[in-house]
């Protein structure tokens, strides 16, 4: 069984694995690289890395309408159940298996705030071992950092990265994390939503892939990769 990856512009990420739809930071509306309106999105997982509103985005919204269950670190856990969610908190470095795969919370340097002005706890990345054995790594916003080498260590099919700079990694710093990493595909993400993190991802992916064995799918908004 295959896994599938639908970028929606931005953070926004779909996954189907394990006969479970699973969204990650699902900001879509007042995004201007959506592919879709939060409106057409079901979800039984949200995954939010965190607090801040290009990443939390329509996460509430979907939930109510569709009862999705949230995962996220523990304070952003905490925060929904307050709120009458399903939350599941885990931290970093903490794994549990889940229905739909093996979950590991992993570092991200970045901050975290809620959209109400309440404490986000740690940023995090997601590091997910699916019911068939594939291992994808989603980093999240952050910056580079020496022990995605480490994180490299379990094998990486798939690797979704943050280019835009500004805010996390560049280009020139993503391209040493695929080298820390060496992910057998990676996708790029967390770019050309706004003018202060345009790139130019082709370029960066031809530099990938003349200097790493790493294969680079750059999607546009809406677009779906396959990991057989």
């Amino acid at each position: 069984m295959s896994t599938q990856l639908t970028w929606y512009g931005h953070a926004a990420l779909g996954l189907w694995t394990g006969g479970f739809h699973l969204l990650v930071d699902p900001f879509l509306s007042g995004n201007p690289a959506a592919s879709s309106p939060g409106e057409s999105l079901s979800a039984d997982y949200i995954l939010i890395t965190h607090g801040h509103g290009d990443h939390v985005g329509d996460a509430l919204k979907i939930a109510r309408r569709c009862g999705a269950k949230f995962i996220s670190v523990y304070e952003i856990a905490e925060w929904l159940k307050k709120q009458g969610f399903d939350a599941h908190g885990q931290h970093l470095g903490g794994g549990f298996h889940h229905p739909f795969g093996y979950l590991k919370l992993t570092l991200a340097l970045h901050g975290s705030i809620l959209p109400d002005g309440s404490y986000g706890g740690n940023p995090a990345g997601f590091l997910l071992t699916t019911l068939e054995g594939h291992k994808i790594y989603i980093a999240g916003d952050t910056g580079l950092f020496g022990d995605m080498r480490l994180i490299g260590e379990e094998g990486i099919d798939l690797a979704v990265l943050p280019i835009g700079d500004n805010y996390t990694m560049g280009p020139a710093d993503a391209l040493r994390a695929v080298k820390l990493l060496e992910p057998k595909h990676v996708i790029p993400y967390h770019y050309n939503t706004f003018g202060l993190i345009q790139q130019d991802a082709p370029a960066w992916a031809k530099q990938v892939e003349a200097e790493t064995s790493t294969k680079v799918h750059v999607l546009q908004p809406g677009d779906t990769f396959e990991l057989g």
